[in-house]
Parts: structure tokens; sequence; C-alpha cells
């Protein structure tokens, strides 16, 4: 039986592509981000190409209520989640006491309310049938903290042991939950957030190779999956633990600032 997957942000980037490898599994779909034009050619696109069924339902996550509308919405379409693919998130650069307040507020409730909620929401359908696969986006900022980024970062952090407690929850189930980290990714996120002018984000990596290496190590039950890192960066990766967090702190600063 061909399994349907529910992934959030699927207007563009990982999520997107994360949709079309879905899709040409045969499997279907409900899509939800902000811009229902964006998604209504989504689903254009992989119904005409692939003879799947993708339900559309556009929503802004960054509201309280939306998290159970979309899970009400479902549940009214009687489409049944096998995959559960969290990756709806937004970042923002500046110093924190800068930064609009509500802007941050919208990224905490996008990146840590909704997907927690959503988590909640279909977990227990999957342990009912004791079947299922959550993946939930993180970032490789989950390893540190991020100055000049700092709520973000923050954020992921959440996204990352939330994930793997979860996954540890369920080691006695045939349900996984994985925590995908990519790395700079070529997405609008760069743009967005500011730091396409930073050096982070000299390098990046396609959409697709992160999408695949997520979605495929959900497939796989992994617990932690790593994308989009040159060999320099899995290397400055290994040594965090025994950084000095003062040293580590002004590294990550560095990074960070717009040239």
């Amino acid at each position: 039986m061909k399994k349907v997957a529910l992934i959030t942000g699927a207007s563009t980037g990982i999520g997107k592509e994360m949709a079309r490898i879905h899709a040409e599994r045969g499997g279907g779909l409900v899509i939800v981000a902000r811009s229902k034009n964006k998604l209504e050619q989504l689903k254009t696109e992989l119904e005409q190409k692939y003879s799947v069924k993708v339900l559309v339902i556009a929503k802004d996550l960054s509201l309280p209520e939306a998290p159970k509308e979309i899970y009400d919405e479902v549940n009214q379409a009687q489409v049944e989640i096998d995959y559960l693919i969290n990756n709806a998130g937004f970042g923002g650069h500046g110093k924190f006491y800068e930064r609009d307040w509500e802007t941050d507020l919208a990224m905490i409730n996008l990146n840590v309310v909704a997907l927690t909620a959503l988590t909640r929401l279909f977990l227990p359908g999957f342990v009912k049938k004791n079947e299922g696969k959550i993946l939930n986006v993180s970032s490789t900022a989950s390893f540190m903290p991020g100055p000049l980024q700092a709520v973000y970062f923050a954020t992921k952090a959440y996204v990352t042991f939330f994930s793997n407690a979860i996954a540890e929850e369920l080691h006695d189930t045939n349900i996984t939950a994985t925590n995908l980290m990519p790395g700079a990714t070529e997405t609008e996120f760069a743009s967005t957030s500011g730091m396409d002018k930073t050096s982070l984000f000299e390098k990046t990596v396609s959409a697709r190779s992160v999408a695949e290496d997520g979605y495929f190590g959900m497939l796989k039950g992994k617990l932690d999956v790593v994308s989009g890192l040159s060999t320099p960066q899995k290397m400055m990766m290994a040594m965090i633990p025994f950084t000095p967090k003062k040293m580590l702190l002004k590294q990550v600063r560095k990074m960070q600032e717009v040239k």
C-alpha cells in the first residue's frame, strides 16, 4: 500500500523536494504552507506527472490554531497519514535585542510550537496502528549557540532534542522519529533570514540532496541525519564538544557577521 506523507513548508526548498521524492515513489501527499498558489502549482505538477493524490492545505503555522485546523482538515478529508514531515521553519539575522519581537515570536511558534503540536496530534494515531514515521527538520545550528541568530539556533536545538527524546520513547514500537540536520542549503532561507551575505552561506548544497538524505534516512529509521557539510565543516562540528565555549561563541559570531 502506498504511504501518505504530510509535509509542512512544502511550497519551496527542502519541503518541495521531499514532496517530489515521495510522489516519485507513488505516495499520496498532504502539502502545507502559507502560499496556496505555490501549493496548487505543486499539486498540479505532482498529480499530472506521477498520478498521485495531493491534498492542499494553506495555513500559516506561526498561528497557534493552525496545527489543530490542519489535523481536522486531514480527518475531514478521511486521509490517513503515514509519514509526518515537519519541515516548515524560518530564521532571522541580527542582535536579539534589536530584532522585532513579533517576528521572533512567530519564529518560535513555527519552529517549535507548531512542530510539537502536529507531532502530538498525529502521533497517537501512529501508536494506535503501531506504524508511522516522523521526520523533523532541525539544523546543524542545533549543535551550538548562535550569536546573531540566537532564537533560530535555540529553536533548532529544541527540535533536535525533542526528536531524539520521542524516538527513544517509541523504541518498543514500529514508529520512528528522525532528526534531519542540514548545513547551508540552496533555499530561500538565506535571503529571507539575511544570511546570504555571510561566510556561512558562501558554499551551499542543493535542496534536493538534503531532501534525499532526510527522506531516505527517515525510511531507514535513523535517529539523526546530518546533510550538506563539507569535510572541513564536519571536522569543525566534531570539535565542538572540545572547544571552549567562549571561543566557540566568537567563531560562530564571526561566521554570521554580514560582510
